[in-house]
């Protein structure tokens, strides 16, 4: 949602911010987390609502360094890797619009003083694909009850990806859990030796409502996202341009598991270098961010 809609959206670490209350998606994937106009805003409320609950099965402590600091400093020295391979560059499903942008957004990273890499980042074809299958199996299993005695009561497209879950074999479930695992394990290995990945948040601007399939078109749009929430990485989507139809377009910054200070820290020194983008239907100047005070205003591109 937040790269579609041009703002800041941040997906903490898997455990940091207590589920308790939440209908769930996926008990074994859901994340909390803030979503506003700017990055400051966005760490405030990362603030206010993180913290471990003895109530939520799935809350957990921040190990030692865990803590957020204040977001302050820049990048230079850190090693930025941009994820280069076919599942993220792709022209037959990767907007030629969100690549460019992504990739202005790196040679910003190199002027702020960062060392900037083009590198494959392998597996994440497969993380994204169990993601898909434990989020409809979980689904189908909390809304089982409903799903047999109500089904007309679920919108067409849910009723199926519901029903698909349902569906979904013990054995391959079994199959997506262990990818979940490992898949765990080789991103930790990668952030050894990278501080922040960069990828587009989605493959293409926001679609029209009517017209693709809308199972279809909602695996097409988390293509990006999946293989982090499968394996509970922190990543923030933060605006990085406008369409040439004036559509928002977002990067994705990841970093290894409670990293979240990371990829906020991070995002802040490219806000602050590029300004924010005012989207079309903000009002000018653009309302400030609460956090800072900074107004908006800049539209289009960013400068490199």
């Amino acid at each position: 949602p937040a790269s579609l809609c041009g703002v800041v959206g941040l997906k903490p670490t898997y455990g940091r911010v207590s589920l308790r209350g939440v209908i769930p998606l996926s008990r074994n994937l859901d994340h909390a987390g803030p979503m506003a106009r700017c990055v400051s805003d966005a760490a405030l409320l990362l603030r206010l609502i993180e913290g471990y609950d003895d109530d939520d099965p799935a809350s957990l402590r921040p190990p030692r360094g865990g803590a957020l600091s204040r977001l302050r400093g820049g990048v230079r020295g850190w090693k930025i890797a941009l994820a280069d391979d076919a599942y993220f560059t792709d022209p037959g499903i990767v907007d030629a619009e969100v690549l460019s942008a992504v990739r202005s957004a790196a040679d910003v990273f190199r002027s702020l003083g960062a060392r900037v890499e083009a590198v494959p980042f392998p597996g994440a074809r497969e993380a994204a694909l169990a993601n898909g299958m434990m989020t409809q199996a979980d689904a189908a299993a909390f809304h089982r009850g409903r799903l047999a005695a109500y089904p007309g009561r679920f919108g067409r497209d849910v009723l199926e990806r519901l029903q698909n879950g349902a569906a979904l074999p013990l054995s391959e479930y079994i199959s997506a859990r262990r990818t979940q695992v490992e898949s765990r394990r080789r991103f930790e290995r990668f952030f050894q030796s990278w501080d922040i990945l960069l990828v587009p948040t989605t493959p293409i601007p926001a679609p029209q409502r009517s017209g693709k399939d809308a199972v279809e078109r909602a695996r097409l749009l988390t293509r990006f996202t999946a293989p982090f929430n499968l394996t509970g990485l922190p990543a923030l989507s933060l605006p990085c341009g406008l369409t040439d139809a004036g559509l928002p377009i977002g990067l994705q910054l990841i970093a290894r598991p409670w990293g979240d200070g990371a990829v906020l820290h991070a995002a802040h020194a490219y806000e602050r270098a590029v300004g924010r983008f005012a989207m079309p239907a903000e009002p000018s100047p653009a309302p400030e961010c609460i956090a800072e005070g900074a107004p908006a205003g800049r539209s289009g591109r960013p400068r490199s």
